[in-house]
């Protein structure tokens, strides 16, 4: 990690923070960020701005002069300080006639720019840091596009980029801060150890660059050989047990092609994750690479015709469940209260572990916003201990639950009309809570779950729930596990208010829900079979009538 560090081209060590142990160069190959060698602070506005120096021309403002060997570049962030202590280097933003990199909004993003003959944008978008000193790099070369690592691990990537004409700073200077104009400002932030390389470092060389940025402190000399300094304050950032298990769900993207082979390298996962505490930043890392593998499960081609579809989807929500309650069983008591949340394509999520004291409203609910939810009383809480929740809302999995047949489910209503399979209707949600909340065991009583659900109909469905013919089953429904696999029940749900477009559910649990769907063809009354038959005798006495006297005549005129 050293050797590594010794190969850039420029270095601005910024303030001694700790944690991020600063990197001295005794032979001055390095640039660093000096006054003399093109760095100053200057004010503006009431915001600081650090000025790296002009570099017209140069592979840091103009990424087309990078060549093939292309360019890195590496710095520590954190988005908000909770010491109120702003680094000479504050602000949301980082920018320069090549790359742009900012924070907004619950988003961060690395944008890439070439000028001249390719005018070309690549962009990258990850979870920003937050009040933690996180390690961001990225690195562009013109065959492989951008690529954003944070904390040591590959995180996201823009392999192709796209044409891009509006961008519209013309500055070749390489500045971090917030803009001058209050309506545009950015949030503030700090930055630390900034360091440029003009190629792009190699997956091996990033981690190994990481772990000795945060580890150890150390003396790089010409003639003295490499000597490591132990640091005698405690890390804020450190590798742990679970990097491997996020560094090998991120390797093995794309090799899987039978949904089988691959469910079983996910229940592999869970298995083997290590019983140990994880920070913020690790549990983040954990889960968006694991839901990234979600994602590329539901993409597989093969699973769609299957017959066991329902059974397989059912296993691998059991083993997210799994996943995220291990984290945060796990996550670090130092840092408690903590709340670890984001979205994906696969599902919005939380992660929480908090004491019961500080949830100041009458309410615990997820997700916070939305139409669709699960609503908690706060009196169900245990007054006393520590929770953990966790809050998964799916945006796709409900796609893979229908047909499903009314014998193999254990909602009574729905077995009664077996032959009219059932669907489900609307996202699955879900919710676990340790220790389990305190709730009436009577449907009529409190305090109970709320849940509303948005109804997500297909056309096909909607055509059969509007036919006048037909009459429609809405169950609010819950995948039971407590046989070892998991099978629709609606055993202590009750749907108590809602349309063909929402569904409003009092529960006295807490597992994955979702609403489903079962037509029936609506059977004729009493009433209605005597008219009709009635109708269609009288018909035949009708014919036979006419035919007998038209017999007779031809008989009697021939």
């Amino acid at each position: 990690g050293f050797k590594v560090f010794a190969s850039a081209s420029h270095y601005w060590p910024l303030e001694d923070v700790d944690g991020i142990h600063e990197f001295r160069d005794t032979n001055g190959d390095i640039v660093e960020g000096m006054v003399n060698k093109g760095i100053y602070v200057t004010e503006k506005k009431g915001v600081t701005f650090l000025f790296f120096g002009s570099y017209q021309n140069s592979c840091i403002s103009n990424p087309e002069v990078c060549g093939p060997e292309g360019v890195t570049f590496s710095f520590f962030w954190k988005t908000q300080d909770q010491q109120a202590k702003f680094l000479p280097a504050s602000g949301g933003r980082v920018i320069s006639s090549g790359f742009k990199i900012c924070s907004n909004e619950g988003e961060g993003s690395v944008e890439f720019y070439t000028r001249g003959n390719a005018m070309m944008k690549w962009k990258a978008s990850f979870s920003p840091p937050g009040p933690y000193w996180t390690h961001i790099l990225f690195t562009w070369k013109s065959r492989e596009g951008l690529k954003v690592y944070v904390n040591g691990t590959l995180n996201t990537t823009d392999p192709d980029g796209k044409v891009f004409y509006d961008y519209g700073d013309p500055s070749a200077n390489l500045l971090t801060g917030t803009e001058g104009d209050q309506t545009k400002r950015y949030v503030n932030g700090a930055f630390d150890e900034f360091i440029i390389w003009e190629r792009a470092l190699t997956p091996n060389e990033i981690e190994q660059y990481f772990t000795a940025a945060v580890g150890v402190q150390v003396l790089l000399s010409s003639t003295l050989p490499w000597s490591v300094m132990t640091s005698t304050t405690k890390p804020v950032l450190s590798t742990n047990a679970y990097h491997p298990i996020i560094t090998n769900l991120t390797e093995e993207r794309g090799s899987f092609r039978s949904p089988d082979t691959m469910l079983g390298y996910l229940e592999n996962v869970s298995f083997s994750l290590p019983n140990k505490s994880l920070s913020e930043n690790t549990a983040l890392s954990l889960t968006e690479a694991f839901l990234k593998a979600i994602e590329d499960f539901l993409l597989l081609p093969s699973w769609i015709d299957m017959p066991e579809t329902a059974h397989t989807f059912g296993s691998l929500i059991q083993t997210i469940d799994g996943v995220m309650a291990h984290m945060t069983h796990n996550l670090d008591e130092n840092l408690l209260p903590l709340t670890v949340e984001g979205m994906s394509s696969v599902a919005d999520y939380t992660l929480v572990k908090m004491h019961p004291q500080t949830l100041n409203l009458s309410h615990y609910r997820f997700p916070s916003r939305g139409q669709s939810y699960i609503s908690i009383p706060s009196e169900a809480f245990h007054e006393k201990a520590w929770i953990t929740i966790v809050g998964l809302l799916y945006h796709n999995m409900h796609y893979f639950f229908h047909n499903i047949n009314p014998m193999d489910t254990k909602i009574a209503e729905a077995a009664a009309y077996k032959g009219y399979m059932i669907s489900a209707t609307s996202y699955l949600i879900s919710i676990k809570v340790e220790p389990l909340p305190k709730l009436s065991h009577n449907l009529s009583g409190s305090p109970l779950i709320t849940i509303q659900l948005t109804h997500k109909l297909t056309p096909r469905q909607y055509s059969q729930a509007l036919n006048k013919s037909n009459r429609v089953h809405l169950y609010c429904a819950f995948l039971d596990y407590s046989n070892g696999t998991g099978v629709w029940s609606n055993e202590g749900c009750v749907r108590e208010s809602g349309d063909l477009n929402y569904s409003v559910c009092l529960c006295n649990h807490l597992t994955n829900f979702a609403i489903l769907m079962q037509v029936v063809p609506l059977k004729l009354t009493r009433e209605h079979q005597v008219a009709l038959s009635s109708i269609t005798y009288i018909g035949c006495a009708l014919s036979i009538f006419c035919l007998t006297i038209t017999l007779v005549t031809f008989a009697i005129l021939s």
